[in-house]
């Protein structure tokens, strides 16, 4: 090994001391050896010293001038010194050399979004990604920009294209499901969920995953341990995470309880799947008790925090409407009946808890071929044909839809149906 490849491997393991040394002694051999010169000027600037860095670079780019990775050298050090249209420029340069290196797109366009010119570094990332569609930095770089302009729906496609790409160790099983079914790969979301099932035999998640994408032995809703392990786990950052897909549920729910009624404090209301309580405060002043149930004992501390609701039980939701008939003018229940695929037994639970002539108010996920059907994700979504045939059959009447947006997921808008119907006398 002669002494310039002992100063590289020396500046590369951070022994730059003895790098430095070695580069001096070289140059004081031959003062105009330009790997020399090169990566002593890469050395002093990770030094701080970077006045003489410069120098030395562009020295050594005046003797070796076709080298384009010394060009994106230099383009890496303007950038960390602030000097941007330069960094821009010596990009430039090295890509006029090295037109196929991604890596060098890459870095001109994440130079070229700092200077603001988002339109040149969305063509600069584009045209890194089509070099090679499997660099992540630039997928995960054109994913920040696009949702810095507001394009959520395309920078999630970016975040999820990087995000599937190995190697896979220490990423959730469960994320990398979700990355996979939001590409429109269900199969392979389908064999992640499978070789976790196989991991975890017992855990409902998988189970319930892979049934929801592979669409073999589908339940008819979603098992009791799979909504409880899921919500207590979720429950900690629940209501961040709500506010961070915008999920309005318990609002939809709250307009369609004040165009019915006024808020006079006298009736007995139930929130059927409660959570955290988000639909508590918002339902309260229409009630003299309000009582909520929910399957997460993790949830329910959260909904006890608020100090809104009469009564909190932890109990399987069409267990506890079979055991209170007739207690309550109103049910409200916001995004849980997206955990049932059938209606029939939860619906006829409510309508024998609600006093006659009692109002029900729910939202699911709208499903538009008009049945029923489970989603890669997990959840139901439900048709009006179908909600209209099993409020009926399950005692209501005067059922009415309207449709709204209910979250967002991945930057796309979730439809959803906010139904409300009264019990028949």
């Amino acid at each position: 090994m002669d002494s310039l490849e002992i100063a590289l491997k020396s500046h590369r393991e951070g022994d730059l001391s003895r790098a430095e040394a070695i580069y001096i002694s070289l140059l004081e051999a031959d003062p105009e050896q330009p790997e020399a010169i090169h990566y002593l000027g890469v050395l002093l600037h990770q030094k701080g010293r970077s006045a003489e860095a410069f120098e030395l670079v562009h020295k050594s780019l005046q003797l070796a001038p076709f080298r384009a990775e010394w060009h994106n050298d230099l383009g890496n050090m303007l950038v960390e010194t602030g000097f941007l249209h330069q960094a821009a420029e010596a990009f430039l340069n090295a890509l006029e050399i090295d037109a196929v290196n991604p890596a060098l797109w890459n870095n001109l366009g994440s130079t070229l979004e700092k200077l603001k010119q988002c339109g040149d570094a969305e063509a600069a990332y584009g045209k890194a990604i089509e070099l090679d569609p499997q660099f992540v930095d630039a997928l995960n770089n054109m994913g920040n920009l696009l949702a810095s302009l507001g394009r959520e729906i395309e920078a999630a496609q970016h975040y999820c294209k990087a995000y599937v790409i190995g190697p896979h160790e220490g990423k959730p099983k469960s994320m990398l499901g979700i990355a996979h079914y939001k590409l429109g790969q269900i199969d392979r979301a389908a064999e992640i969920y499978r070789q976790w099932m196989k991991e975890e035999p017992e855990n409902p998640v998988p189970r319930h995953l892979y049934a929801s994408c592979s669409g073999l032995d589908v339940p008819e809703r979603a098992s009791d341990a799979y909504i409880e392990k899921t919500f207590d786990e979720f429950s900690e950052n629940f209501d961040v995470k709500m506010e961070q897909i915008a999920y309005r549920g318990h609002e939809l729910v709250l307009g369609a309880l004040s165009s019915r009624m006024r808020p006079e404090g006298k009736l007995i209301g139930l929130d059927a799947g409660c959570g955290t309580g988000l639909c508590g405060p918002l339902v309260r002043p229409y009630l003299s008790r309000l009582v909520g149930v929910d399957l997460s004992s993790g949830m329910l501390e959260a909904a006890r925090r608020r100090e809104v609701y009469d009564e909190l039980v932890r109990m399987e939701l069409t267990s506890y409407l079979d055991n209170h008939p007739g207690a309550f003018d109103l049910i409200v229940s916001s995004d849980t009946l997206s955990y049932f695929g059938a209606l029939f037994e939860v619906l006829g639970g409510m309508r024998r808890a609600l006093k006659s002539g009692g109002l029900l108010i729910f939202t699911v996920e709208e499903a538009q071929d008009g049945h029923y059907r489970i989603n890669p994700h997990g959840r139901y979504s439900h048709g009006r044909s179908y909600l209209r045939e099993a409020l009926g059959k399950c005692g209501f009447e005067g059922p009415a839809f309207e449709t709204g947006v209910m979250r967002f997921e991945f930057g796309r808008e979730v439809s959803s149906l906010l139904v409300s119907a009264r019990a028949r006398n």
